[in-house]
């Protein structure tokens, strides 16, 4: 391929001939070869009286041999050469400084050949000015990039016109250029290269300075300056509050037998949550958890085992089910039924499963010297689900919600499910402050240890920080050396916690806290006033949403609840703080087969994916423009979407260097920076944990790098409308594609009665009333019958002060008197179906524990008609065994009403321990004067979301 007239020609093209004068082995590919041909007339050169525009280069030595003129259709004709479409001869200016260039030139970006020119005048031409000036030009000192005359020429009128004309007669080519184009790209590449090297330094920087300076700064037990401060902003918000000491009663005692350090708490200690989410682990799993949750380093007495088994769920491999297991591990409250009665609430389900029904047991879990107050929740499913393999399963989120809801509604009084009611009433008795003192929640996933000072090092975050929302620990790998699929997970753990989250903390801005070991504030205190955080009513509502029809969505909710509770936080809470802190640890078990890892990175990345989008939209994020958080989710959600073809492009540019010969540093700066970028970490590691093992890790992890950027994303974006679970957790008798979400019937509202606390205790206490008027009248009828209370026990007659018992007598006492109604069985929440009693087999509790709310509720269920005043009459036998008092209903209304015997100490109260004790301290007040007292906020302030005012 050469040049004619500035134009590429192709000389070996099939039929082409060779022109005379043309010796292929003398040429350069790309070499110009116009002077071989006639040029064509001029019609600009004609006005001219220059030498160098009326010059005939065919006079020159060697002519023109082919004798042709240069035109696109002579040549065709003559020696059969076509110009290639599109292509020009280009020249660079370094080209320009070669010595067989030594006479071109340039002239406005065209390149000029004057070899024949300068060959046939070899001196001067006397008074030609244009002959001048292209000899000054040829003889510049500079020839790279120095033979340009275009200024030259256009600064000169009487040489203006003569450019076009030797244009026209001695052009040879043009001065290669960027166009546009090429511009633009090479702009965006240099502009790209120096963000992304930017964003990467700045995280390799800021990380290293928050593991130096601000994550120890966090973690380190709050002044006591603070603490006398806090005690103080406790004391002024809760002023309206009571204070009320319930003494222990036996072997029901909450702190009996241990010992004070891990029993009592100080003042600044904050009342927390520590919920366990189950699904199908096994027994092992459960117990290495919640053994390591009850000795975290804090007191007993200010933590609450939290529970959660989703649905009566046998894992594959176990012979017993999750909520056997999980039960199995519990010391039960005696002051409760040991086969708890199952309460209804509003689950996150489509159609019916959208009533869900839950079992709360009360109890304690021992371990060593700690005894943790534990509250279990099994959801066991509707009637319609009985039968099925995985009835009450709802999904994680469902279980997350049970607590969220619990606790906003407790913050808000607003009107509670039976199920929120059961567990405010055994949480009040097991910890002996009501629910409203709880500020905080751990989340943790069964199958994860938490080492013993992670719980009080998370807490000394939040002490010391109030702005601070949400925070997590790290999370390592316990099963790292199982296989091949766990050894490449362990840098991948590693990186992604003390590099991305780690730099995330500098600006308060943790994009996702991992489900399987986070903390979250259920509200703050500002001032005097409280402020909702995970349970504001915006966050629970949307969290919630069980209508989930678009792709987005189904990625959101279905799929990633943990990364889109953090989207939800960051989003309503902009200017408080999601945080990091790798001084608490925990351990988790990881995937050990490639199959389930495809199944959990496939949720996982589908998953971050569209809560960076979500994260993208909020423009009140830390920064600015190119230095703010919102860019680098930007730039991080264009870097996962992006990973498979960086991948491949990564392994071309590796093949290209090992193939080339580098001779400069341009040709090497894409091995250095891949370097750099791979090896990088490897100095991260050496700064921060000084462990070097984990530097073989990283090797482990670069040597897998195709699976963790090619084979997973392109995986995971195959399957965009995948939302099953996968094989991440297998149970026995679940069919393929089964999943809780799927719809089934109609959601019949009716089924779940909401009421509010104060309701709820009012119906309690006036049943109550209604139980204690009728044993009164049975005790004061009963010839000869003495009533002796159990040991330690007040009596259920009220104390004159003379060792007397004052009893009503009422109309018609005795045997034949009025009897013991139908409001003297178990008061069932849900108002739909019999109940058995609640103290059935159990050992009888103190009338104590009765006023504090043990035991059932005492209230009527609900009927399908009311009883005939007939009815209502018919007396209810009782008997004397002995020791205790029993009763036989009649059996023409024990069948008509399903009636079942009540044993009597669970009637063993005085109406003065039926009324719930004031409520404590912790920001609820009083607001009936009934004898009920509802906890309701004393102050509830909402944040702005981007001025944090109340």
């Amino acid at each position: 391929q050469y040049g004619i007239n500035g134009y590429i020609y192709d000389f070996n093209a099939k039929g082409t001939i060779y022109p005379p004068g043309f010796h292929i082995e003398d040429m350069t590919p790309g070499q110009d070869v116009s002077n071989l041909f006639m040029r064509p007339r001029s019609s600009t050169c004609q006005k001219l009286n220059f030498t160098a525009a009326t010059f005939d280069h065919c006079l020159a030595p060697g002519g023109c041999p082919a004798n042709v003129t240069s035109t696109p259709e002579r040549l065709l004709a003559k020696f059969n050469l076509r110009p290639l479409a599109g292509k020009k001869t280009g020249y660079d200016w370094n080209q320009m400084g070669m010595p067989e260039l030594a006479n071109y030139m340039v002239i406005d970006g065209n390149v000029l050949n004057f070899d024949k020119y300068f060959a046939f005048y070899k001196t001067p031409i006397h008074g030609d000015e244009l002959d001048a000036l292209l000899r000054m030009v040829r003889d510049m000192p500079m020839p790279e990039g120095g033979r340009d005359a275009t200024k030259m020429f256009f600064r000169r009128e009487a040489l203006k016109d003569s450019a076009s004309c030797l244009v026209e007669k001695y052009g040879a080519g043009f001065i290669d250029k960027a166009t546009p184009g090429c511009f633009a790209s090479d702009l965006f590449m240099f502009v790209s290269l120096t963000v992304v090297l930017g964003i990467v330094m700045s995280r390799f920087a800021m990380a290293i300075v928050f593991d130096w300076f601000l994550s120890a700064k966090l973690a380190k037990s709050p002044s006591k300056t603070s603490q006398a401060a806090k005690v103080h902003s406790m004391t002024s918000a809760n002023s309206s509050g009571s204070t009320i000491v319930v003494p222990n009663s036996g072997k029901s005692g909450h702190n009996s037998g241990r010992s004070s350090a891990n029993v009592v708490g100080s003042s600044q200690d904050l009342y927390t949550v520590m919920m366990v989410t189950c699904y199908s682990e096994g027994e092992s799993s459960l117990r290495t958890t919640i053994e390591s949750l009850a000795a975290t380093q804090y007191p007993d007495n200010k933590k609450l085992l939290f529970i959660i088994c989703d649905g009566i769920i046998t894992g594959s491999g176990n012979d017993r089910s999750t909520p056997e297991i999980c039960s199995s591990l519990l010391e039960l409250d005696p002051a409760f039924d040991s086969d708890p009665t199952p309460q209804s609430y509003i689950a996150v389900a489509a159609g019916s499963k959208q009533h869900n029904r839950a079992k709360v047991y009360a109890g304690f879990f021992k371990w060593k010297n700690h005894r943790v107050p534990t509250v279990l929740v099994v959801k066991c499913g509707n009637d319609e689900e009985m039968d099925k393999p995985k009835a009450g399963n709802r999904g994680k989120r469902d279980s997350q919600l049970i607590l969220m809801n619990f606790f906003s509604r407790v913050t808000y009084n607003d009107r509670m499910t039976p199920l929120d009611y059961e567990l405010f009433r055994k949480i009040q008795h097991l910890m002996q402050v009501t629910p409203d003192r709880f500020e905080i929640v751990l989340m943790v996933d069964a199958d994860t240890k938490v080492y013993p000072t992670s719980l009080r090092l998370l807490l000394n975050c939040m002490n010391n920080d109030p702005l601070i929302m949400g925070l997590c620990g790290e999370t390592k790998i316990a099963n790292k050396r199982q296989s091949w699929v766990t050894a490449i997970q362990v840098f991948e753990y590693y990186i992604s916690h003390h590099l991305g989250k780690g730099f995330e903390s500098v600006f308060g801005g943790v994009t996702c806290l991992p489900g399987c070991f986070c903390m979250y504030r259920l509200k703050a205190r500002k001032g005097d006033d409280w402020v909702p955080i995970i349970t504001k009513p915006e966050i629970v509502q949307e969290y919630s949403q069980n209508i989930v029809e678009t792709l987005h969505q189904k990625n959101l909710l279905l799929l990633g609840e943990d990364r889109f509770l953090t989207t939800l936080m960051l989003r309503n809470f902009p200017n408080r703080k999601m945080m990091f802190m790798p001084q608490a640890i925990c351990k988790t078990v990881v995937p050990d087969e490639f199959n389930v890892l495809l199944s959990q990175r496939r949720r996982w990345i589908n998953s971050t994916i569209h809560n960076l989008l979500e994260l993208v939209l909020v423009r009140n994020l830390c920064g600015t423009f190119c230095f703010s958080m919102q860019f680098v989710i930007l730039m991080e959600l264009i870097g996962t979407v992006v990973l498979p073809v960086a991948m491949i492009l990564t392994v071309i540019l590796c093949v290209n260097l090992g193939l080339s010969h580098i001779t400069t540093l341009t040709q090497a700066a894409p091995l250095i920076l891949l370097v750099f970028v791979l090896t990088m970490p490897a100095v991260l590691i050496l700064l921060t944990t000084r462990k070097l093992v984990y530097v073989a890790w990283m090797i482990v992890y670069l040597m897998a790098l195709p699976v963790w950027n090619f084979i997973l994303p392109l995986y995971a974006y195959w399957h965009f409308d995948d939302f099953s679970w996968g094989e991440t957790r297998r149970v026995e008798g679940e069919a393929k594609g089964e999943a809780h979400g799927n719809a089934d019937g109609m959601f019949d509202s009716s089924k779940v009665p909401l009421k509010r606390w104060d309701d709820y205790e009012k119906a309690r206490v006036r049943q109550a009333k209604r139980i204690e008027r009728a044993e009164r009248q049975r005790v004061q009828g009963t010839s000869g019958a003495h009533y002796l209370p159990r040991s330690g026990a007040p009596s259920i007659y009220t104390d004159m002060g003379d060792g007397k018992s004052e009893v009503m007598m009422l109309p018609g006492g005795g045997v034949g008197g009025d009897p013991l109604g139908p409001q003297q069985y178990p008061y069932e929440y849900n108002g739909r179906q019999p109940m058995s009693p609640p103290l059935m087999g159990n050992p009888g509790m103190s009338p104590m524990m009765v006023g504090m709310g043990g035991g059932a509720p005492l209230s009527p269920p609900s009927r399908q008609g009311s009883p005939s005043p007939q009815q209502q009459q018919q007396p209810l036998m009782m008997h004397n065994n002995g020791s205790n008092w029993s009763h036989a209903p009649p059996p023409s209304h024990s069948s008509a009403w399903g009636l079942q015997g009540v044993p009597s100490p669970a009637l063993s109260a005085p109406m003065a321990m039926m009324t719930p004790p004031p409520v404590n301290p912790g920001g609820m007040r009083r607001n009936r004067s009934d004898g009920g007292r509802s906890p309701v906020p004393s102050t509830i302030a909402t944040e702005n979301n981007n001025t944090g005012s109340s």
